[in-house]
């Protein structure tokens, strides 16, 4: 693990992202709350919100930090018939950045996602899964290039 002691501690936060493709057919089954399973996206938003807080326990080496706030959006995209994740993560006061929480709160929302519909189809995929913004610590900000397509 790395040693962040002498860092000073700083407000944190980041954005990731993810897509499901769905396909038509599942797609309208989720828009509808057609799957059997229940409410895809309520369960997949708690299901992401919940893994930022246990991130530390999944990542080898990662570090337990304080988080002051976790949210995740999801939205239907008719066209690509896909669900749109992002996933936000934000501290008070941390000597360690909150990537890794954003990151696996949006994995976590999409395998959530293809849990609940795999019965209605095989050929579901996930894909753009990626940091879109961070603020705070030494490195200072980033923001993805082409975060208006994800």
């Amino acid at each position: 693990m790395v040693d962040v002691s002498d860092k000073a501690p700083t407000r944190r936060t980041a954005v990731a992202q993810a897509v499901v493709h769905l396909g038509p057919d599942v797609f309208n089954l989720v828009r509808n709350n057609q799957v059997k399973k229940g409410d895809v996206l309520s369960v997949a938003r708690l299901a992401g919100i919940m893994a930022a807080k246990h991130t530390p326990l999944l990542i080898p080496l990662c570090h337990s930090i304080s988080i002051a706030h976790s949210d995740v959006t999801l939205l239907l995209d008719e066209q690509r018939h896909a669900v749109v994740i992002e996933a936000a993560v934000t501290t008070a006061l941390a000597q360690t950045g909150v990537e890794m929480e954003a990151l696996t709160s949006a994995s976590v929302t999409a395998l959530t996602v293809y849990d609940m519909c795999k019965a209605a189809s095989k050929g579901i995929t996930i894909t753009d899964i990626a940091l879109v913004s961070k603020t705070g610590g030494k490195s200072g900000n980033y923001q993805k290039p082409d975060t208006n397509s994800p």
